[in-house]
């Protein structure tokens, strides 16, 4: 396995012509950056990591792994998500494996430990020898488990696990700009897309979905959106592309292809949202499993006053689930090139239409780069 250096990693990557030269193949490939990016990035920022709605009811729970630990959410009494690590504070044995409902403590299967759903341990049994009996100086109170910083943007949950991280309400003003005058509350889920494994880096499907350049080639039977119209969106951290399109051009796209006025946003790092005029958003939830593996799954979403038919909901899944595909094909091939030597320099990139990915890899490249220096 190559080995990361500083001077390797931002050698190619620190140009400063017009045309830039995009991060190393290595950023791509290498699972001791990836264990990097958990550490300085993921670790942490404000990383989203689930659906509200998919804890529907008070004690339901759904674990997950962010920056490689074991996490958990729940809804507790309050109606509010809150997310722990996901170990028993006894023998740390992971307490959820997998999602499912509570209907009054989370229970820890080896001994018993249980808590609420606000992570207070309630029973200990015979801890201390007999069954209610607790051991001198032991107090429940301080061993309930260790909660993560949680934040729920409508349905969207949001983690921050070293407790770092800026005020979540200046990290997601970005995006709120961006969405000013939609009513994000009249709009409802009606369709989750699971897609399961794909076989590329997380980097690359959120540099795709930030840059327009690809979609006039890749989407060319599933979109009507000109290139030409697109624009690019770099708000701070909020880096996309959108597109303004006349009713002319609305009226004309093609049956069954995508021809609306859009804004494709990002949040620095994983989170992602499609907004098509007037009633339409897609939210892509990424999450990093190995240097060469992201789970991804899609939630559409519909103005409450939209048709919600099966047969509307339907054309829909059948639409972006082949959009999805035509962007993995492609992503895969990305991660597949990213082993040559000759994408040790980068590759380059339109100061045009990728200038948003550009920023997007200076971002990761920041957040690396304390972790490279210490090695140096």
């Amino acid at each position: 396995m190559s080995t990361i250096t500083n001077d390797r990693f931002f050698e190619a990557f620190d140009e400063v012509n017009a045309v830039r030269h995009g991060l190393p193949g290595i950023a791509y490939t290498s699972s001791e950056f990836f264990e990097m990016e958990a550490r300085g990035l993921f670790a942490t920022s404000w990383s989203f990591v689930g659906f509200a709605h998919q804890l529907a009811n008070v004690g339901d729970v759904q674990p997950l792994t962010a920056a490689g630990k074991p996490v958990f959410l729940v809804r507790s009494e309050s109606d509010q998500i809150h997310a722990f690590h996901n170990v028993c504070r006894h023998r740390n044995l992971k307490l959820i494996d997998r999602p499912r409902h509570c209907d009054a403590l989370i229970t820890c299967p080896y001994h018993r430990w249980s808590y609420d759903f606000r992570g207070q341990l309630r029973i200990a049994p015979y801890f201390g020898g007999e069954k209610s009996g607790l051991p001198d100086g032991f107090e429940l109170a301080d061993h309930g488990l260790y909660p993560i910083r949680c934040h729920t943007f409508h349905d969207w949950v949001f983690i921050n696990l070293d407790g770092q991280a800026e005020r979540f309400e200046n990290f997601i003003k970005p995006i709120e700009r961006q969405l000013t005058g939609f009513e994000l509350d009249e709009f409802i889920p009606v369709a989750t897309l699971e897609f399961g494994e794909i076989s590329t880096n997380w980097k690359l499907l959120m540099e795709n979905f930030i840059e327009p350049y690809h979609v006039q080639y890749v989407h060319k039977t599933t979109t009507s959106q000109p290139l030409e119209d697109h624009y690019v969106v770099a708000d701070e951290h909020c880096l996309g592309s959108a597109i303004d399109l006349t009713a002319e051009q609305q009226t004309d796209a093609a049956a069954g292809t995508l021809g609306v006025s859009s804004r494709y946003l990002t949040l620095f790092p994983n989170f992602v949202l499609g907004l098509y005029y007037p009633d339409q958003i897609g939210v892509h939830l990424n999450r990093p499993v190995s240097a060469n593996t992201t789970q991804q799954s899609r939630v559409i979403y519909l103005h409450r006053d939209s048709d919600q038919s099966s047969s509307a909901v339907e054309q829909m899944r059948q639409l972006w689930d082949s959009v999805h595909r035509e962007d993995h094909e492609m992503c895969e091939r990305l991660q597949a090139g990213r082993y040559s030597s000759v994408a040790e320099g980068g590759g380059v990139l339109s100061p045009h239409w990728e200038a948003s990915v550009r920023r997007f890899q200076e971002l990761v490249a920041d957040a690396v780069r304390p972790g490279l220096e210490r090695r140096i």
